[in-house]
């Protein structure tokens, strides 16, 4: 990049928050995939008006401006592509309102997800949506994929509870969409167009999120099952009966196993499966809940029932959960994270398909996931240096998305497409359908400047 570009930047966010060096920038080339993209500078501005004044200039010289919050995606999302300005939001990390009148909170993109579950809760409310690396991750980048996590089964997912956003345009102009009203139907709802559209149409500088009370008690279940397509069949029975709990998350026995390796938590290894279940709400409810999740899944052919109530076993429960991504690492070095997502009714058909792809292409796949709304998550593990390995990778990564569109399902519950899965979004959409999402992108950024390479 000119130095002129540079010097710029420099007069806009001052020399700090201007990275320059190798060193620097190849801190912001990667994400949570193998997928790595070295930008030719790295910008941390503090200000809508900055990152307005940043898609302004870019869009005049025509350089790729690639947005990212703490590189925690598992779809190469925000990877830069052929250099290009890889534009950090971590430092707009200011909590700007929580009001309990109102049910809602006000916070910059670059807000760590588990600080503001932590601020609204300490007011007594509730921001459900829990990606799994809610430790680190932003709001920003769960508003860019859409994140889910563990409680999307009876609360939804992050689209759910954004209300209003502030967004630079790609040719760097300021707009707000939504707002702090519950009800709203002005105009096309660009609030859920921009959320999940994974940085290709606007950087959001701000956001609103709906928030609820907080629930008064939990309860947490592990419960273990001899056959894995019978914890699979006990998911439906449970949601038939008429329980919604807060979750219901599968681990077959190959993460299992992995995760007992690393963990030492006392998880069972003569299983083929464990369902880790919670519950919320008054503590009646809850009780009763759990005595009935406990008996229809003994009738599903459940051998055993762990039910904790207290934070400290709750969170023995959660720590083999937690560790699932690091700990089949310990399989291969190359973790290909897939979150194809079928209806609960398919969970059965589906987890004997994925095993049968595993053992046809002689590849190590644990599957886990938040199987309460069907969001499967196998993994392959392998070794993105061995040429071979990973052409069979290819083809089993291939019958897995076409198993999941042929049972109705689709490609992503909550990691985005990306890098990753833009190959396969004619076949989700048909061709009409990717035209349409392409029109969109040109309409609003003409010269492909906003996070090109991705989605399509």
């Amino acid at each position: 990049m000119d130095r002129k570009h540079i010097d710029y930047f420099i007069s806009v966010l001052g020399k700090d928050n201007v990275l320059v060096t190798e060193e620097e920038r190849i801190c912001y080339s990667y994400d949570g995939t193998f997928n790595r993209g070295l930008p030719d500078v790295v910008l941390m501005p503090e200000k809508t008006e900055e990152v307005a004044k940043i898609m302004k200039y870019a869009n005049e010289i025509k350089v790729p401006v690639f947005p990212r919050g703490a590189g925690t995606g598992l779809s190469g999302g925000s990877v830069p592509q052929d250099g290009g300005i890889a534009l950090v939001l971590s430092r707009m990390n200011q909590i700007k309102e929580i009001s309990r009148e109102d049910l809602l909170v006000v916070a910059g993109p670059g807000v760590v997800t588990g600080k503001l579950h932590k601020a609204v809760e300490e007011e007594g409310l509730f921001y459900p949506p829990d990606p799994a690396s809610s430790a680190v991750c932003t709001i920003g980048g769960n508003i860019a994929e859409n994140a889910g996590g563990p409680r999307a089964f009876k609360y939804g997912v992050t689209r759910d509870y954004v209300l209003g956003l502030e967004v630079v345009t790609p040719t760097g102009d300021i707009m707000r969409t939504g707002g702090k009203t519950v009800k709203n139907v002005t105009g096309y709802d660009l609030t859920r167009l921009l959320t999940g559209s994974e940085g290709t149409l606007g950087v959001v500088t701000e956001v609103i999120l709906r928030l609820v009370p907080k629930p008064q008690t939990k309860s947490t279940a592990l419960i273990a099952f001899d056959k894995l397509v019978d914890a699979a069949r006990a998911i439906g029975s449970i949601v038939a009966n008429g329980i919604i709990p807060v979750t219901i998350e599968l681990m077959d026995d190959t993460t299992i196993h992995c995760v007992e390796a690393n963990n030492k938590i006392g998880l069972p290894l003569d299983v083929e499966a464990v369902l880790l279940i919670e519950v919320d709400g008054k503590a009646e409810q809850v009780k009763s809940d759990i005595e009935d999740i406990a008996e229809i899944c003994r009738k599903e052919g459940a051998s055993s029932v762990e039910v904790a109530t207290d934070k400290a076993g709750m969170d023995r429960l959660w720590k083999g959960r937690r560790a699932v991504s690091a700990s089949v690492l310990q399989l291969g070095p190359t973790k290909i994270s897939e979150d194809a997502t079928i209806p609960r009714s398919q969970i059965p058909a589906m987890v004997v398909k994925l095993k049968e792809i595993a053992k046809k292409y002689d590849i190590p796949m644990p599957i886990y996931g938040h199987a309460g709304d069907g969001n499967m998550h196998p993994n392959i593990v392998a070794d993105k240096d061995n040429p071979e390995e990973m052409a069979r990778v290819k083809k089993a990564t291939d019958e897995i998305f076409e198993a999941a569109l042929a049972l109705g399902g689709t490609l992503s519950g909550e990691h985005g497409i990306g890098l990753m899965k833009k190959d396969y979004m004619e076949m989700a959409y048909g061709k009409v359908g990717v035209d349409y999402l392409k029109a969109i992108k040109k309409a609003v950024d003409p010269n492909n400047i906003l996070n090109p390479g991705k989605v399509f």
